[in-house]
């Protein structure tokens, strides 16, 4: 009898060490460090990434707003030659999708920036049709270019524009590629997928007239 009742104490005791146990659980894992890089002649330190607010945006979002801007600018500025220098109504009809699209998303931009305290580029988009030093951004005419196209007429402005169109496309997806992957605020985000999105499909488009002149 002794020794039943002392076998049931100790079973006793084992479970309520093992509840105890469960009640104390290990704390839970800290976030990984990341390395802090010192100023020059300083180590580097570590810390603790915070988390992201992603109604807040960060430099990504605002540089690429501010540069996109002048960018679509001068998308405008070739399109608005277009009705006077060819009957292809092809051409015609992308150019006029292109300049309607470009201007939603200029008029998206600017108030994406005032809203948010940003400064927001100059008002007309002829102010930005080459002449400025654009050579950072990806796809821009050179003055040279836009000269060239200013002065063809028919195929062989044809030609011209959907060359310089394509390759300005395909800098505005560089652009908005790049956005995605350093960018972290929600709005500013779904406008570069919407130029991924609308410009990727304006590029097939266009090589297609291109293969056909």
């Amino acid at each position: 009898m002794r020794k039943s009742l002392t076998s049931a104490l100790l079973v006793a005791a084992f479970v309520v060490s093992g509840c105890s146990g469960d009640e104390n659980p290990a704390p839970p894992a800290q976030s990984a460090p990341v390395i802090v890089p010192g100023r020059p002649g300083e180590q580097a330190g570590t810390g603790v990434p915070g988390p992201v607010n992603r109604d807040q945006p960060n430099e990504a979002d605002v540089e690429y707003m501010t540069m996109m801007i002048p960018h679509h600018q001068q998308a405008k500025v070739m399109t608005d030659l277009v009705p006077g220098k060819t009957a292809n109504e092809q051409i015609r009809a992308i150019a006029g999708r292109i300049s309607v699209a470009q201007d939603g998303e200029i008029a998206m931009m600017k108030t994406w920036l005032a809203d948010r305290g940003k400064p927001v580029p100059g008002a007309g988009h002829g102010d930005h049709g080459g002449g400025h030093d654009h050579a950072l951004m990806p796809g821009m005419a050179t003055e040279a270019q836009l000269a060239d196209l200013r002065a063809a007429n028919g195929v062989a402005f044809e030609k011209l524009f959907l060359d310089l169109m394509i390759a300005h496309h395909q800098g505005a997806l560089t652009m908005a590629e790049t956005q995605l992957g350093k960018g972290v605020e929600i709005k500013a985000q779904e406008m570069a997928q919407e130029v991924v999105t609308g410009q990727t499909a304006e590029i097939e488009r266009m090589k297609n007239m291109r293969s056909k002149l």
